[in-house]
């Protein structure tokens, strides 16, 4: 199999690297946390390089990439630890790209494309422990539309977007609905995340809803795999700068008077740690390979790379912070901040026990058809 890039695509890389490392520092990013977690000038400045858009296809005003576009995009902004939720962006292009009417896609998907409206998922429900189908929340029809009332939890940047993806039981049947966030009925309580950005607990009381789709298993399944893909690949950013700023301080601390890069036994933890991070960077390129595949199989291939990418993610988080002392927990050092955003990262769309659940629930299932 050909794992070479495109042209194409490496300029895409190079593009988002350098805004990263220019326009993106660790100084601008550590403000903008104080600040609530979400920078609206960051969210434009992605949406005037078209990030934004990379999921909305060209007859609706986007790009019209796929999932190798959208990974090494991912990978980028995990290297900078970009909070704006552009993955949510990707989330909302797809889903209403591939799920909603002519109408919702031509009054939403021009706006996702272009930045000037934020559409975030709200799936998640206090104990539902990642199942998507334990949802509390209904909608009902009334006149012009339907009705719609629910509380979501954890929603990316819930009460800075301006509209939601919402999951909703409609006749026992699960649906996906678009809700604004001025609607009639919607309260937010916003708060900082663990990794330094934007979610809020959202409730929906008789809110107006517009539907996108009444297969909203299918569609909410496929959803939350675009999100689990984008966050292999956001992870995998994240290690590899983790990797080089550990290496980075291993050359310049010196014991003994010499580098501790010389020690042996800390060579070798940097060694298991550059193994993990390629362990983790083969099975994001499985997850996003398996974006367009059938759903049994998708939904095999999320849960396969998010149990790596969780692994491997606490694994270099811990070593991380462990070769660099006790400088490494300092809110002043840059490299708490990644083992925070790996934490994150690791709970985000299922944590590694629940996807390694997921996992074995499969392979019991492909051993009865085989008995």
């Amino acid at each position: 199999m050909d794992f070479d890039f495109s042209d194409d695509q490496e300029q895409l890389r190079d593009a988002v690297r350098k805004y990263v490392d220019k326009g993106y520092t660790f100084d601008r990013r550590r403000a903008a946390e104080k600040a609530g977690g979400f920078d609206a000038a960051a969210y434009a400045e992605l949406a005037e390089l078209g990030l934004t858009g990379l999921y909305v296809p060209e007859d609706d005003g986007g790009m019209g990439l796929g999932p190798i576009e959208g990974m090494v995009v991912m990978e980028e902004l995990g290297r900078g630890m970009v909070m704006e939720p552009l993955a949510q962006s990707l989330i909302a292009g797809a889903v209403l790209a591939g799920y909603a009417d002519a109408a919702t896609r031509a009054a939403w998907l021009p706006d996702v494309a272009s930045g000037e409206k934020l559409v975030t998922l709200a799936y998640q429900e206090r104990g539902s422990r990642y199942a998507l189908d334990a949802i509390a929340g209904k909608a009902h029809q009334a006149p012009g539309g339907y009705v719609l009332n629910a509380t979501k939890s954890i929603v990316a940047a819930g009460d800075k977007a301006d509209a939601y993806i919402v999951s909703a039981k409609v006749n026992s049947v699960m649906g996906l609905f678009l809700v604004e966030r001025e609607s009639a009925g919607v309260s937010t309580r916003g708060y900082n995340t663990q990794g330094g950005g934007r979610a809020a607990e959202v409730a929906f009381k008789n809110a107006p809803a517009t539907l996108i789709t009444t297969q909203g298993q299918a569609a909410l399944e496929h959803a939350v795999d675009i999100g689990i893909a984008a966050t292999c690949a956001e992870a995998v950013g994240v290690m590899d700068k983790t990797l080089d700023i550990t290496a980075e301080y291993m050359n310049t601390r010196k014991q003994f008077g010499v580098a501790i890069s010389s020690f042996q036994a800390l060579r070798h933890r940097m060694a298991d740690m550059k193994m993990q991070l390629e362990l983790a960077r083969s099975m994001s390129y499985y997850a996003s390979l398996k974006l367009n595949a059938p759903a049994p199989e998708r939904r095999a291939a999320m849960a396969r790379a998010k149990y790596q990418l969780g692994t491997s993610m606490r694994f270099i988080s811990q070593q991380a912070v462990q070769l660099h002392g006790g400088i490494g927990v300092t809110d002043e050092y840059i490299v708490s901040h990644y083992f925070r955003k790996l934490t994150e990262l690791e709970m985000s769309f299922g944590d590694t026990l629940h996807h390694l659940g997921e996992v074995s629930a499969r392979m019991q299932d492909t051993a009865g058809v085989f008995a």
